[in-house]
C-alpha cells in the first residue's frame, strides 16, 4: 500500500546549534528537534534518564496522602485489604505491583479482576457486594474513574479508593480517595503515567509513610505494563521503562522469566518491541479468551513449576486467540468479497457469536489491510458488542455520538472505541455511520500516511550513526522509531527470500559501498525494483554476520518515483486494451501479474508504462466492467463491451480526472 509522505518542518539551523551543545550529530539533534525536546536540559535528560530524569514526588497527586493514610489504617489494624484490577496487560501488572507491596508492609490482602465478558469494564455491583462481605477497603488499579454509581452504591459498606489513569467525566466517583494525574484538580506534573505508573508512585508514598525509605521494586512490572498500554514514552515513563528493561535480566518475578523463556527472549536482551509484541500479547490472551486472573497469578507466583505451567497455559491462549482471530479475519473478507470495498466510506461488519475478546484486532487487520475506519459487531442474541479503528482522518468517538440514537452505549477516544446496540438497529446504524464517514473524509485521507523525520540516502549512514539513533530508544507513543525517506532511489539484485519467497531483499548501490535493504512481505515487488525507481520510506539498523557489521535498511513503504506515478490517460488505456486483447486471444483467462505485465507490454508494444500506471489501468478496466476476476488466483477474463464506453463512469478514472 503506498503511503504519502509526512515530514517534520526544516529545523537543520536550530538543530546544528543543540547539537554542538550536546556535543552529538546534527542528525540526532535533529531527531530530538522533531520530538520537541529542543533544550540542553530537556534533551540530557531525555537521553539519560535513568540518572537525569526526576522521579516527581508522589504526594504531590491529588488525594495520595488520603489514600495513603486510609491504607496504613488498614495495615496496622489487620483489616482485609482487596485490590480490583482490569482485564489488560495494564491491569495485571498494577494488580501485582500493589499486592507485592501491600504484602511487604504486612497487610491481609486479595485480588479481583472482573471477566471481560460477564462483568466488562471497570467495578461490576453484584462483585463489590461479594468484596464488602470480606473486605472493609477496596483499591482501584488502572479502573474506577467511570463507575460513580457504582461507588455511590456501597457507601457506608465498604470504604473505595480509586487509582486510575483514564480521563475522568464530569463528576468524580464519591470514593474515598480518587488518585488520578487526569483529575482537574490534581497538579501532579506527568499526565502521562498508565496504571501501573499510578500504582507505583502509590506504592512509593506507603513506603515512605510506613517503613520510612525509599520503594524501588517491581520495575520490570512498570515497564511491561507501560509499553503494553501504549502511553507516551516520554518523562517518568521513559525512565520506568528503561530501568525497567534493565531489571528483566535478573527478575526475581519467577513467572515473567518463564513467560520470557516460553516467548524465546533472551533476557538479556529484552526491549520494548519484544515486550509490545511477544509478552503483552501471551497476557493479554488471558482476558481475551478465558480470565485475566492467570496472568495476575504468573506474575505473582513464587512457584518455578507453577510459572512454568501457567506460562505454558498462556502461550496455548495465545495460539487460540490467533487462531480465532484468523477464523473471524476470513470471514470478515468473505463478507467483503460480495462487496466493492473501493467504494465504501467505511467498513462494518457484524458476525453471529464472533468472539468478543478478538474482534478489536480484527478491526485493526482490516484497517491495516483497507485503510478505512472499520467496525466490527459479535453478535449475541438481541444484542451486539463492538470494536471500532480508526484511521487518522476519522475521530471515531465523534462519529459514534452522531449515530449515537442507534447505540445502547459507547466510549473510547479517536482513533479506538467500543460500542454496544441491538441487533435491530444494526442496518440503520450502518447506514447512518458511513453517511458519517463519507461526509468526513476526504479522499486524501484514505491514503496511508508515513511520517518521516528527514530525506536521508541510505548510503549515507554509518555503523556509528545507527549506534548513535539508538539511544533514542526505548520507542512507542511519543517517541516512534525514526523513519527516513529516500527519492529516486535505484534498486538492484532485487530477489524473494524467505521460505515462501514472501520477502524482498535488494541492495542499492554507490561508490565503494552499497546498502542491503530488506522488505519483509513483499517479495512480489522484486521486478519492479529491478525495473523501475522509486521512493522508499526505512529504519536504518545494523546487520551482524560473522562477525562483521555492516549498515541496513529495513524498509516500511515503497512509492514509485515521481516520473512512474504516472495515471493512465485515454491513449495509454487504449494501448493497454489492445496489449490485453493480444494477451487473452484463444484463452479462456490469463494472468495480470502486474510486474510481468510490464515487461511484456514493453515488449509488444514498443514503448514502456510503469507498474504504477498499469496497476490503475487495470483498476479502471475492472470498474468498468472489460475485466473480471476468474475463481484463479491472479487469473482474469478480456470482456468484449457491449456499447461505447464511457471512461469517466470509472470512479478511478474520474477521480483523476477531477483531481
Amino acid at each position: 500500500m503506498q503511503k504519502r509522505w509526512k515530514t517534520f518542518p526544516d529545523a537543520t539551523v536550530e538543530a546544528g546549534a543543540l547539537a554542538r551543545s550536546l556535543g552529538v550529530s546534527d542528525t540526532l539533534a535533529r531527531l530530538l528537534w522533531n520530538r520537541e525536546i529542543r533544550t540542553e536540559e530537556a534533551a540530557r535528560r531525555f537521553l539519560e534518564p535513568e540518572t537525569r530524569q526526576e522521579l516527581y514526588e508522589p504526594l504531590r497527586m491529588r488525594d495520595m496522602e488520603r489514600a495513603v493514610a486510609r491504607i496504613r489504617r488498614a495495615v496496622e489494624g489487620g483489616e482485609h485489604v482487596t485490590i480490583y484490577g482490569d482485564y489488560d496487560v495494564d491491569g495485571m501488572t498494577s494488580t501485582a505491583l500493589l499486592y507485592g507491596c501491600l504484602r511487604s508492609l504486612g497487610a491481609a490482602v486479595d485480588f479481583y479482576i472482573p471477566d471481560r465478558f460477564t462483568e466488562g469494564y471497570g467495578f461490576h455491583r453484584a462483585a463489590l457486594e461479594r468484596i464488602a462481605s470480606v473486605s472493609t477497603l477496596l483499591i482501584s488499579v488502572d479502573c474506577g474513574i467511570a463507575s460513580v454509581d457504582d461507588v455511590a452504591a456501597m457507601a457506608g459498606k465498604l470504604d473505595i479508593i480509586i487509582t486510575d489513569h483514564h480521563l475522568p467525566g464530569e463528576q468524580l466517583p464519591p470514593a474515598l480517595a480518587v488518585v488520578n494525574p487526569h483529575r482537574a484538580d490534581c497538579a501532579y506534573p506527568d499526565k502521562n503515567l498508565c496504571g501501573v505508573g499510578v500504582a507505583y508512585k502509590l506504592c512509593e508514598a506507603l513506603y515512605q509513610s510506613i517503613k520510612g525509605c525509599a520503594y524501588g521494586e517491581g520495575l520490570e512490572l512498570v515497564a511491561l505494563g507501560t509499553v503494553a498500554d501504549i502511553v507516551p514514552l516520554v518523562g517518568e515513563n521513559r525512565k520506568f521503562v528503561r530501568l525497567g528493561l534493565a531489571r528483566m535480566a535478573e527478575t526475581s518475578c519467577v513467572g515473567l522469566r518463564a513467560l520470557m523463556e516460553i516467548a524465546g527472549i533472551d533476557a538479556g536482551q529484552v526491549g520494548a518491541e519484544q515486550v509490545g509484541f511477544q509478552l503483552a500479547p501471551r497476557l493479554n490472551a488471558a482476558g481475551r479468551m478465558e480470565r485475566a486472573t492467570l496472568g495476575a497469578r504468573l506474575l505473582l507466583t513464587q512457584d518455578a513449576a507453577e510459572a512454568q505451567e501457567l506460562a505454558q497455559h498462556l502461550d496455548a491462549l495465545n495460539r487460540e486467540r490467533q487462531a480465532t482471530e484468523q477464523d473471524i479475519l476470513r470471514a470478515a473478507e468473505d463478507e467483503l468479497a460480495r462487496a466493492d470495498v473501493s467504494e465504501l466510506p467505511a467498513i462494518v461488519l457484524a458476525g453471529e457469536g464472533w468472539h468478543q475478546g478478538v474482534i478489536g484486532i480484527v478491526a485493526s487487520r482490516l484497517v491495516e489491510r483497507y485503510y478505512k475506519p472499520v467496525i466490527i459487531l459479535s453478535v449475541n442474541g438481541e444484542m451486539a458488542k463492538g470494536s471500532c479503528r480508526s484511521i487518522e482522518g476519522l475521530h471515531i468517538y465523534e462519529a459514534l455520538k452522531a449515530c449515537s440514537q442507534y447505540l445502547a452505549g459507547f466510549g473510547g477516544h479517536a482513533q479506538a472505541a467500543g460500542l454496544s446496540l441491538r441487533t435491530a438497529d444494526i442496518p440503520a446504524f450502518r447506514q447512518a455511520f458511513l453517511e458519517v464517514a463519507r461526509e468526513r473524509l476526504s479522499p486524501e485521507d484514505y491514503v496511508p500516511v508515513a511520517r518521516i523525520e528527514f530525506e536521508m540516502d541510505p548510503l549515507s549512514v554509518t555503523t556509528e550513526l545507527v549506534e548513535e539513533i539508538a539511544r533514542l530508544e526505548p520507542y512507542g507513543e511519543g517517541n516512534p522509531r525514526p523513519l527516513f525517506g529516500c527519492r529516486n532511489l535505484r534498486g538492484s539484485g532485487a530477489r524473494r527470500i524467505g521460505s515462501e519467497g514472501q520477502h524482498l531483499k535488494f541492495s542499492v548501490d554507490g561508490t565503494g559501498r552499497s546498502v542491503d535493504c530488506l522488505y519483509w512481505g513483499q517479495g512480489e515487488l522484486a521486478e519492479t525494483v529491478n525495473a523501475e525507481p522509486l521512493d522508499i520510506v526505512y529504519r536504518p539498523s545494523i546487520n551482524e554476520w560473522r562477525g562483521q557489521r555492516r549498515v541496513q535498511a529495513i524498509v516500511d513503504s515503497v512509492n514509485p518515483a515521481a516520473g512512474a506515478r504516472v495515471h493512465p490517460d485515454r491513449d495509454m488505456l487504449a494501448d493497454l486494451y489492445r496489449y490485453l486483447y493480444r494477451l487473452s486471444a484463444g484463452k479462456a483467462s490469463f494472468s495480470l501479474q502486474p510486474q510481468r505485465l510490464a515487461a511484456g507490454f514493453a515488449a509488444a508494444m514498443g514503448h514502456r508504462l510503469s507498474v504504477f500506471t498499469l496497476k490503475e489501468g487495470l483498476k479502471v478496466f475492472t470498474e468498468l466492467g472489460l475485466l473480471r476476476a476468474t475463481l484463479r488466483e491472479d487469473a482474469y477474463e478480456l470482456c468484449t463491451p457491449k456499447q461505447k464506453l464511457d471512461l469517466m463512469a470509472s470512479p478511478s478514472y474520474r477521480q483523476y480526472r477531477n483531481r
